[in-house]
């Protein structure tokens, strides 16, 4: 049910902001809702934290570090460094706790969903957005199970307030970078501090009639961290019933969920 997403990349930017091609770019020009688009496919902006297995590393949940050793049999020692005649190494990792990746309805359900079945485009339009996480209790809206008065929430009137008068087909992807966006994102435990910035319900049913279908986000899970195990705006977005094991004829199962990106802030909005 998930997918590191190594190449995960804003790849267009608007004709106006496109600098002059070189001669070894490659451009190709796109037209969305009637607007025109360069794409210089040399110079993509890469959302995925790179996974440094012997380096700092984010993490969630409390899962331990992803790790990476020499594959070692019969004798064999997959490192040159250690005499090996190559280097063969096994990894060990949790791909929802140890950095960016990609989920479908897979990881909630019973039986296999694979993020290949869900994400059929290798490109597509996408709108990045960047917002500031208010207080739970200064949002006016709801989630389950109830907030703590230390919570951090995205709420649907700031959403609504950002993509008013968007065409659906420029937010069929959407990628969401929270204010403040400092780089220690990119190797933060957050086991050891506050509890990440989440959705309201209202936010994600919004999101959810809107048509979104790829979302991106640099929180560790778009649900809270300890939310005794419901899940709730996953649900919502996949429209799988509360205590459901199963997608039905209604569950939204061409979606996917990417978690942990880092957006730079070389990267604008739009």
């Amino acid at each position: 049910d998930s997918l590191i997403s190594g190449k995960l990349a804003l790849l267009s930017s608007e004709r106006r902001n496109v600098g002059p091609a070189t001669e070894t770019s490659m451009n190709l020009t796109v037209v969305i809702s009637g607007k025109f688009y360069d794409v210089d496919v040399s110079r993509p902006g890469s959302l995925a934290i790179p996974l440094e297995f012997d380096g700092a590393q984010p993490r969630f949940f409390n899962a331990p570090g992803a790790r990476s050793e020499p594959f070692r049999q019969s004798g064999f020692v997959g490192n040159t460094a250690q005499g090996g005649s190559c280097n063969v190494s096994e990894l060990r990792l949790v791909p929802h706790c140890n950095g960016t990746h990609t989920e479908s309805a897979g990881h909630i359900v019973d039986g296999e969903a694979p993020v290949t079945d869900a994400l059929t485009q290798s490109v597509l339009p996408a709108t990045l957005v960047s917002v500031t996480p208010v207080p739970a209790e200064e949002s006016g809206e709801s989630y389950e199970p109830l907030p703590a008065a230390t919570d951090r929430v995205i709420s649907r009137s700031m959403l609504s307030d950002i993509l008013a008068g968007l065409p659906d087909e420029q937010v069929i992807a959407l990628i969401i970078r929270t204010r403040p966006n400092d780089r220690s994102k990119v190797e933060r435990d957050y086991g050891a501090g506050p509890v990440p910035p989440y959705f309201t319900g209202e936010a994600m049913r919004y999101l959810s009639g809107r048509g979104v279908d790829h979302l991106i986000v640099d929180m560790p899970s778009i649900d809270r961290m300890n939310d005794e195990g419901r899940l709730s705006n996953h649900r919502i977005f996949w429209n799988i019933p509360s205590g459901s094991r199963e997608l039905g004829p209604e569950s939204h199962s061409h979606r996917t969920i990417t978690e942990m990106v880092y957006v730079d802030d070389d990267i604008v909005d739009g």
